[in-house]
């Protein structure tokens, strides 16, 4: 209630002196500050947070390079090709010494890489989550003063320290 008090001598004061007009000169002064407190806004705002940890995860499958196989069935087929004596012979044993030959290139590939296709490693494994905070943002100043035995208030952006300058506007 007093604050409501308080502000309408100051309303008062520039109803006032916007209808006096060109009559009444205007100058400035300054005023005793009585009390200064700030003002504050709670401001809620999303922080994206990154957190990595080693964990031991599967690897991807191995897979050899299909060279091994290519130049099985090429020998394979050659082989068979060159071990038939007629035309159909020879088709029929290209095509058995190809396959047959990139069968026993994927078993020696196979073999040197071990039979066990499932691996295991540890790698960085990061998760990003949403995390909010609180911040209190300073919004101003209300600051109450003191000027011809009358106190007012105001809302100012920065602190004013212990006087502040005011308009003055006589009445006629």
């Amino acid at each position: 209630m007093q604050f409501r008090r308080l502000i309408r001598p100051a309303a008062l004061v520039t109803a006032t002196s916007l209808t006096v007009g060109a009559h009444a000169v205007s100058h400035y002064d300054t005023a005793r500050v009585i009390d200064v407190t700030p003002v504050y806004k709670t401001v809620r705002y999303a922080l994206p947070v990154e957190e990595c940890e080693p964990r031991t995860v599967r690897l991807p499958e191995y897979r050899a390079p299909g060279t091994a196989q290519i130049v099985g069935a090429v020998v394979g087929g050659a082989i068979g090709n060159a071990v038939g004596n007629k035309k159909r012979n020879k088709q029929v044993g290209a095509a058995v010494g190809a396959v047959l030959g990139a069968s026993i290139a994927n078993d020696i590939a196979r073999s040197s890489r071990g039979d066990s296709r499932v691996r295991y490693g540890t790698r960085n494994v990061c998760e990003t989550f949403t995390e909010y905070r609180d911040e209190d943002r300073l919004l101003g100043y209300d600051v109450r003063y003191e000027y011809a035995g009358q106190t007012y208030t105001a809302r100012m952006k920065r602190h004013p320290g212990d006087e502040i300058r005011v308009r003055v506007t006589p009445i006629d």
